[in-house]
């Protein structure tokens, strides 16, 4: 397929009856067009035929009436609060009846409402348009909508599409007190017992913690899973599914079936865990590929031992109600299992019978694969109920990645739903000066509604099944994304939209069903009104008091911060606040090539912020003279205790006085990224038995909990 107009105009047409655009706003307030050869790239990634001179109009006009050349729309969208027009076409003077039929049985008919749209030619037929209307008040859901069509001679053909009835907002954040939690990447936080990497153990141990602190949730790093065999990508935003989890999370010794092993066997776990458990007390780099080949070592012991009669009935139940996606996962992982960490090229097609031959073969690895989740499922589940009895009111907040790994295993098994050749990523902003491709392949906007959003609905539901609240990543992705041809710089892409009515509302739905919070982290450029339609759906936003300025570039009044928002002191891709202030985020940057500008000029700025940050704390008298790093760091929190913010994060890196970053972006190999262990100030290791009595954590905790109260 190959895109050839020698006129700017007509390019720029059909880019926006696709979606695409020619040109944007940068970050600095200045408007940009976008290279003819970028827009002609990613056109083609998203499956646009052959256009040319000569058929360019009536590809265009085609693209922008594609809804005539089905009688029910592909996916429809109706927020239940209102009455929603449902439009269907059929040959001009044809009859038509359209029906709900609802998720859980039951059905109803729609009333028809007047429409005098003129009819028109769609491919030498006259086609008409009939509009009904869908009533307010309907039941949430995934239901299915049915149209009986009638030709002149009495003949009935019959017609499904999906219909997804959703919420119009979410208002659990806004009921009662506002609420505050702990931050931490999960990883990062080992205990005695860890395998080198905290764990779900840890994580349960944490929710209870600091849910006796008084917090409401801990939010932690996404926990998607990675590569099954061979070398783990340590970024937990690239992983190889959202769908399902990482199993190096797992605590070998709290699975149940641990306690019944023989001796032989408890010994051969034992003697995995020794291999890595001394990486848990040592501040050296996260080891991951030495922490799963000992892990997967131990629980191909546990799982081999097997299970009762009722716990292998209650695994059969996991995988049925997991179906297909977790079969196919599940493959996949043996498939690159048995094939040293690849897909053959033989066995890139789902479909195909070298694969069907394969999954039985395989039958054995891909039900310890599914074993996995499963035990993954269990401790997720633990972790949450711990955390809701120590008193939080929402518990874990799990976080959801921007996207997958080219080479994972959605888009083996889904390809159709992901553009080739295209990364993701930034444009230029004023952190990352050169954009950011995070190596990601964007959803098929063309395609999703003809899935019926599958692959987002069912992600969806996977990670909110243990979660009170879901903080999306670069949430502007459910409205737009960027997109990076390959073989072109990140900041020569150009912003591809999406369908937010239908993504925002899939994921309203999904919390609904849940009683989960959303959190969209809007960061970077982010069009105005987007914000305020997550707030009208109820999805908060996310401050940083780093990001936060007034005009003059002096740190933003706390009673001028938004409302509806998640507001922090830092982020992840941020030094920790001590190490902000001691300029490290100059320094790292400086090191690696990432500035663009004069350094000594980034560097007078941010001594510029430093003392403009001192200045606003001394103002609202949260700061004395010659203050210590603990207290201007206790002064920052108690900063945002002032804002009106509905929800408050302290990160735990914050809180014991670490400096160094867990992520640069704009690195790969240039900097550890999502491997530095939790420790403090003199890079002393924090373990999670430390936290309820360390010196930093119980005064953080204390002058926070005071400023909340004021």
């Amino acid at each position: 397929m190959t895109i050839k107009l020698t006129d700017r105009e007509t390019l720029v047409r059909l880019a926006d009856a696709y979606g695409v655009a020619s040109e944007y706003w940068g970050y600095d307030g200045e408007k940009r067009t976008v290279e003819d050869s970028t827009v002609v790239k990613v056109l083609e990634a998203m499956g646009v035929g052959d256009v040319t001179d000569e058929n360019a109009e009536y590809e265009i006009w085609k693209r922008n009436n594609r809804d005539w050349y089905s009688v029910l729309p592909e996916f429809t969208v109706a927020r239940d609060d209102r009455s929603t027009p449902l439009r269907v076409h059929v040959p001009d003077g044809y009859g038509v009846e359209v029906k709900i039929l609802f998720e859980k049985g039951g059905q109803t008919a729609l009333q028809q409402i007047e429409d005098n749209t003129p009819a028109r030619e769609i491919e030498g037929r006259l086609i008409g348009q009939a509009a009904f209307l869908i009533p307010a008040g309907m039941p949430l859901g995934y239901h299915r909508l049915f149209a009986a069509v009638t030709d002149f001679d009495g003949r009935t053909e019959e017609f499904y599409t999906c219909l997804a009835l959703v919420p119009n907002r979410i208002d659990a954040a806004y009921r009662g007190p506002r609420a505050w939690g702990m931050m931490a990447q999960l990883y990062s936080v080992r205990s005695r017992d860890s395998w080198g990497i905290g764990d779900l153990n840890d994580l349960s141990e944490m929710g209870s913690v600091f849910g006796d602190f008084g917090a409401d949730f801990l939010l932690i790093n996404p926990l998607h899973a990675a590569e099954p065999v061979g070398k783990m990508t340590p970024s937990p935003y690239l992983p190889v599914t959202r769908r399902f989890f990482n199993p190096i999370y797992i605590r070998p010794e709290n699975i149940r079936e641990t306690a019944y092993l023989s001796g032989p066997q408890r010994s051969l776990v034992v003697w995995a865990g020794e291999k890595v458990k001394e990486l848990s007390t040592q501040n050296t780099l996260i080891d991951r590929d030495a922490v799963w080949d000992a892990k997967r070592e131990a629980l191909d012991v546990i799982y081999q031992a097997g299970r009762s009669e009722a716990r292998q009935r209650a695994f059969e139940r996991f995988r049925e109600t997991e179906g297909e996606g977790l079969e196919n996962f599940a493959l996949w992982c043996a498939i690159n299992e048995a094939h040293g960490g690849k897909v053959p090229a033989r066995l890139r097609d789902l479909h195909s019978p070298a694969v069907n031959r394969e999954r039985s073969k395989l039958a054995g690895r891909i039900d310890f694969w599914a074993w996995l989740q499963w035990i993954l499922d269990e401790q997720l589940a633990e972790a949450q109920k711990t955390a809701l009895a120590s008193g939080m009111r929402y518990g874990i907040c799990h976080d959801l990645a921007v996207g997958v790994h080219p080479n994972g295993s959605d888009t083996w098994s889904n390809p159709d739903a992901f553009a080739k050749g295209i990364g993701v990523g930034a444009p230029p902003d004023m952190y990352n000066q050169q954009g950011q491709d995070w190596s990601q392949p964007p959803m098929q906007p063309v395609m999703l509604p003809a899935l019926g959003y599958a692959p987002l609905r069912d992600m969806a539901r996977t990670v909110l099944r243990h979660a009170g609240m879901l903080r999306v990543d670069h949430v502007m992705g459910l409205f737009r994304l960027w997109w990076i041809p390959t073989g072109n710089t990140p900041d020569r892409g150009t912003y591809v939209k999406f369908d937010h009515e239908a993504m925002v509302g899939i994921l309203l739905l999904e919390a609904a069903r849940v009683g989960a919070i959303l959190i969209g982290e809007d960061l970077g450029t982010i069009e105005p009104w987007v914000g305020e339609y997550l707030k009208e759906r109820g999805i908060l936003g996310t401050s940083i008091f780093w990001f936060e300025k007034n005009e003059d570039g002096t740190p933003k009044y706390a009673d001028k911060y938004r409302d509806n928002v998640l507001a922090t002191v830092d982020t992840h891709d941020l030094p920790p606040a001590a190490g902000y202030l001691a300029g490290e985020h100059v320094d790292l940057r400086a090191r690696l090539g990432l500035l663009v500008e004069d350094e000594a000029k980034v560097r007078r700025e941010a001594e510029t912020e430093r003392e403009q940050v001192l200045a606003r704390l001394k103002e609202y008298g949260l700061l004395g003279e010659d203050a210590s790093e603990r207290e201007i760091i206790e002064a920052l929190h108690a900063y945002i205790a002032q804002t009106p913010a509905r929800l408050l994060g302290v990160s735990l890196v914050d809180a014991v006085g670490e400096r160094r970053a867990q992520n640069q972006p704009g690195t790969d190999t240039e900097y550890p990224n999502w491997k530095v262990p939790l420790a403090d100030g003199t890079e002393k290791i924090v373990l999670v038995e430390d936290l309820p009595k360390h010196p930093r954590v119980v005064s953080l905790m204390h002058s926070f909990s005071a400023a909340l109260n004021r």
